[in-house]
């Protein structure tokens, strides 16, 4: 899964068959992974997946049952050897700040700092605030900010210290939609701009795949795949993955050629070849932007859900009680409930898998 290009000596941080949890038992299973200087990771997934134990694991929170994790060719952690968090030159950022109230917005940004001289903080702690867009508001006080603001005071304090890792906890997770997209992007080009890398944790697909350039999906403890964003969507490497990035459901066919599936919604042909013998039935993901409006078509479903979003409109189509798929089509393009539309599939990535049930 793309581990191969660099040799050991490359990685900033190495995650190798890691096995932690609470009382004994593990949460965590055999989780291996390595990320590159400069690079930003994400974990991915539902909520008690074991991404948050993964993170404490990395902060130095949790001991390890088993495995080991390297920063910069040093372990700081094996099965009763943990370096305590104040020692790995990690920051943290939590979803809920964590800022101290009492004190302004440059003396929390300077926490970390309490042993420089203090013109020498002062001006650090000036240049951070010049790169989070805060400046102005140095002799403030937390109270006073908004949560975008208070939430970049926070991502200032954790990389005062200049540490080799950033630790990103759901960091957006209390703010609306709108600021959590524009924070994202904000944090990834600071984070790029200092070249510092990066994980975040976070159940949220969109600001996974706008910050990270690497990112785990995880199910059980267990990471299902470790990849880019555009490989995830594209090329998962099993149901879970599919399902679970990106939109879409599953329509069953069976299996003609390694690369062409017939279906209810006609025979579908794509870019790889499987494995399996003629006449196996399987499970074809159909992704909404897999399916175009085309007059000409003969395959006409009806609809059955419409959901307008401006832009676009989201309808649910139903050729059969066995087969209904999601089409994302302009706003333009307004049909009604109960209509008929002609459609074709274009599946340029094909995705299926071998029924099961």
């Amino acid at each position: 899964m793309g581990m191969t290009a660099n040799s050991p000596g490359d990685w900033l941080l190495e995650v190798n068959n890691l096995s932690c949890g609470y009382g004994g038992d593990s949460v965590i299973r055999d989780v291996s992974f390595a990320l590159s200087h400069g690079d930003i990771g994400c974990l991915l997934g539902p909520s008690g997946c074991g991404k948050s134990t993964i993170l404490r694991a990395l902060a130095g929170f949790l001991p390890l049952n088993s495995g080991e994790i390297c920063l910069q060719s040093q372990a700081i952690s094996l099965p009763g050897r943990t370096l305590p968090p104040e020692k790995r030159r990690i920051g943290m950022v939590f979803q809920d700040y964590a800022l101290f109230p009492h004190l302004t917005i440059a003396d929390n940004v300077g926490f970390g700092l309490r042993k420089m001289p203090k013109a020498d903080r002062r001006q650090k702690v000036m240049e951070l605030l010049d790169v989070v867009h805060l400046r102005d508001l140095a002799d403030n006080y937390p109270h006073e900010l908004s949560g975008g603001q208070q939430q970049r005071v926070a991502l200032a304090r954790a990389l005062a210290p200049e540490p080799t890792l950033i630790l990103l906890d759901e960091p957006f997770s209390n703010l609306d939609a709108d600021l959590r997209r524009r924070l994202s992007l904000d944090v990834r080009e600071i984070l790029k701009t200092l070249g510092i890398s990066a994980i975040l944790v976070t159940h949220d697909q969109q600001e996974a795949f706008a910050m990270c350039d690497q990112v785990a999906v995880l199910r059980d403890g267990q990471i299902q795949q470790w990849d880019v964003p555009y490989n995830l969507y594209h090329e998962p490497s099993n149901r879970f993955v599919a399902s679970f990035v990106g939109q879409g459901g599953f329509v069953p066919g069976k299996a003609l050629g390694p690369d062409t599936i017939e279906s209810e919604l006609g025979v579908i042909r794509g870019n790889r070849a499987y494995k399996w013998s003629p006449g196996t039935l399987v499970d074809v993901l159909i992704r909404p932007d897999d399916i175009l409006y085309d007059p000409d078509s003969e395959l006409r479903p009806k609809v059955v859900e419409k959901t307008f979003a401006g832009t676009s409109t989201l309808y649910r189509f139903r050729c059969s009680e066995e087969t209904e798929f999601e089409a994302l089509f302009r706003s333009h393009l307004d049909f009604h409930l109960g209509e008929t539309v002609p459609v074709r599939v274009e599946a340029d990535h094909l995705i299926a898998f071998e029924r099961t049930a």
